[in-house]
């Protein structure tokens, strides 16, 4: 896969993008979305897969509880949160850390088979694929990354009132979605892994 360098929006750091394909098109990526094995969607693509036949393709949403509730989902999406907020500040990354979920792979196996056909989404695309990367060595054989994610990418053009928002692609820009909740499908702790939680997050 060709590789080729992009400047992030700070202008300070470089990141590697690599060309992937996806069934209908070409696509530069940062290697962060990078999977195992190596199956690409769009948010659009994901959405058509699902709506084409919603019996065989599963949607897994793999960010935090919070988000899939507030910022939305897709309908009928699971959510099971690959990682979780670290409350603390890396100043040097300007962003808090990231703890991932021991029990990710233990609740994804409770709700899907290893051979089942499912699109993975985060934000835009990064968790996910760091989660498809553990269900692969866990089994799993048929998970598409959506590269764009739920939110997108950013807009990058200056004169633009939503410059450096996530408002291009992405689930929430591109296909159906919903506050509507329905409890089977969202995340929530035993007794036992919030006090886990409550360990390791410091909080």
């Amino acid at each position: 896969m060709p590789i080729h360098h992009k400047a992030i929006e700070d202008g300070h750091l470089q990141m590697n993008t690599v060309e992937i394909n996806t069934p209908r098109s070409t696509h530069q990526v940062v290697e962060e979305k990078l999977t195992s094995l190596g199956l690409y969607v769009t948010a659009l693509e994901a959405y058509e897969m699902w709506k084409a036949d919603p019996e065989r393709v599963k949607v897994l949403d793999v960010r935090m509880v919070e988000e899939y509730v507030f910022l939305g989902h897709a309908e009928g999406a699971v959510n099971i949160p690959v990682a979780f907020p670290k409350y603390q500040w890396h100043a040097d990354k300007r962003k808090y850390g990231f703890e991932i979920n021991p029990d990710f792979i233990d609740h994804v196996k409770e709700v899907f088979k290893p051979d089942d056909t499912i699109v993975a989404m985060c934000r835009s695309g990064g968790r996910s694929a760091f989660a498809i990367n553990m269900l692969a060595k866990a089994g799993f054989v048929k998970v598409y990354n959506i590269i764009d994610g739920f939110e997108g990418d950013t807009v990058n053009d200056p004169e633009s009132v939503f410059y450096g928002k996530r408002m291009k692609n992405g689930w929430k820009n591109s296909a159906p979605w919903t506050y509507d909740l329905d409890p089977k499908n969202v995340w929530v702790p035993t007794g036992e892994e919030l006090d886990k939680l409550r360990t390791t997050l410091d909080v």
